[in-house]
């Protein structure tokens, strides 16, 4: 006797989960509405698991995190997320509807349509949090910085002595004196901002570096700061953001899930490549772009790199030395055609990840 499976597909809220039904071969969807309680959730699944010889579910990943699909693994049932930005959508489709997105997934998932995101331990996902922090507080120190600059401008104070934010422009900034009381209370407000992120992103990176020097991220850590223009905190990024390397095939499909493959729009015999898709993992994305930017200089091993060449077999030191060779090359011979400096990084950033492939996969 053929064994039946019923495929669920669940649109999952903060306060209420939708879910669909499809058992076997059924056409139409049951469709149900029940809160996003634990007890609920273990309830229903629970006489779900009864009445169907085999119980498969799916959800979007999104802000509801993955406590959903922990709890009903731990229950024994089949349950996967979905990548949201690979979903297929029909272009004439306007109407969105929560019973309608957990029919849709439903329906997919029984056809084999649907693309499953990697899904983190509680630990991994814990360390990815931190790093994601740190994120959080650069940017807001980089918006900071960009409002204390833009009203010193205002105002007629300009820097002109070096670069900005270095100790002499902080003694110049501690020199500014403001008339009136509103634009003084302005500008240390301004200021007591900047130097509360400063201390907070040190604070962050401090216990990131806690990590990155204990299992399991040590031993990678050090393998990936070979590589020119990835630190710590880069190799931090790109190990919670990946966390496997071992999944992807080839540095082919690393490649497309961190965005970084050309789009296409080819029909017809005729083949038209745009710029890069920039779907997938946007963290991993900017480390790699960022480090890329380090290989317009000619191949060189900084302190830095040669501290941690120091502790690695020779095999790595050499593989470091090719990367730095042929990606150096890439630039400068794409620059030489004609392309802009960030075309060339881009394809660089490409190519870099291959290499990170390369030296944590194999």
């Amino acid at each position: 006797m053929e064994k039946v499976i019923t495929h669920i597909g669940l649109d999952v809220h903060s306060k209420s989960i939708v879910y669909a039904v499809l058992a076997g071969s059924a056409r139409e969807a049951d469709l149900h509405e029940i809160p996003n309680d634990p007890k609920v959730i273990r309830r229903t699944f629970r006489r779900l698991g009864q009445e169907a010889c085999e119980l498969r579910c799916c959800y979007e990943a999104g802000p509801c995190g993955y406590e959903v699909y922990r709890q009903l693994t731990e229950m024994g049932i089949v349950c996967e997320v979905v990548a949201p930005a690979l979903i297929p959508v029909k272009a004439a489709d306007r109407v969105k509807t929560d019973r309608r997105d957990a029919s849709k997934l439903a329906r997919l998932y029984r056809a084999g349509e649907l693309t499953m995101v990697n899904v983190p331990t509680t630990e991994q996902e814990a360390v990815r949090d931190l790093v994601r922090a740190r994120e959080d507080v650069r940017k807001d120190l980089t918006a900071a910085r960009h409002r204390l600059s833009k009203f010193l401008i205002r105002h007629g104070r300009i820097f002109s002595e070096g670069h900005k934010w270095t100790q002499r422009y902080w003694q110049w900034l501690g020199g500014q004196r403001f008339e009136r009381d509103a634009e003084r209370i302005t500008f240390e407000h301004y200021v007591l901002e900047v130097e509360h992120l400063v201390e907070r992103r040190a604070l962050l990176e401090k216990d990131i570096a806690r990590f990155a020097a204990a299992e399991p991220y040590a031993d990678a850590v050090a393998k990936l700061t070979c590589l020119r223009g990835i630190s710590m905190l880069s190799a931090m990024v790109l190990l919670t953001e990946i966390h496997d390397f071992r999944r992807f095939q080839s540095p082919r499909q690393l490649m497309a899930f961190v965005g970084l493959v050309p789009s296409e729009h080819s029909s017809g015999g005729k083949e038209r490549r745009g710029g890069i898709t920039k779907t997938g993992n946007a963290h991993a994305r900017r480390i790699l772009v960022e480090a890329s930017w380090s290989y317009r200089h000619r191949p060189a091993f900084g302190p830095r790199a040669r501290e941690a060449l120091r502790h690695q077999p020779a095999r790595i030191a050499e593989y470091a030395r090719k990367s730095q060779i042929r990606l150096h090359r890439r630039y400068s011979r794409l620059v030489g055609q004609g392309k802009r400096s960030q075309v060339a990084v881009t394809a660089v950033a490409r190519e870099l990840c291959g290499f990170v492939w390369g030296l944590m996969a194999t």
